[in-house]
């Protein structure tokens, strides 16, 4: 069921880190979307802090599971599609785009059941040996990326 474990050196990524890189990716988007999607969980937050910056109210999540822990499942699973009748541009957001694996099989279950939705994709990493590559995007990166809502919480005192 699962194929092998990721092993690649690890970077820390704090929130200060995030809040700039969220500025710098808000400078980049040059369309105007009346939606947007956020896949969770990764990109929970960072949709989260779009919707306020843009005041856009129509914020929703998709689910998808694509690693267990740090190892890659074989196939990625998409779930709790949102209800998107109203919507015409969708942003659809990630904290990172790592093999491409799921934001092709997200833009494929969306473009199935919305086909007349117009989607375009952000992330804040993206690594050039995925296989689809984000509309907008702010750092590349070749690392395992710690993601402070991942680890803060879990940190032992």
């Amino acid at each position: 069921m699962s194929s092998k474990p990721i092993s690649m050196e690890k970077r820390y990524y704090p929130y200060e880190d995030f809040l700039a890189d969220t500025k710098d990716l808000t400078e980049k988007i040059d369309w105007k979307f009346d939606s947007i999607i956020a896949i969770a969980r990764g990109g929970l937050s960072l949709g989260h802090l779009l919707g306020e910056f843009y005041d856009i109210r129509e914020v929703y999540s998709i689910n998808t599971i694509g690693y267990e822990d740090t190892v890659k499942l074989e196939h990625v699973k998409v779930f709790n599609i949102p209800e998107l009748s109203g919507s015409k541009n969708v942003l659809i957001v990630d904290d990172i785009v790592d093999s491409g694996d799921t934001l092709i099989e997200v833009l494929k279950v969306l473009h199935k059941a919305y086909p007349a939705g117009n989607f375009k994709t952000a992330s804040l990493f993206y690594k050039k040996s995925a296989k689809i590559a984000p509309d907008w995007y702010v750092q590349e990166t070749d690392q395992w990326i710690e993601f402070f809502w991942s680890v803060d919480l879990n940190r032992k005192k």
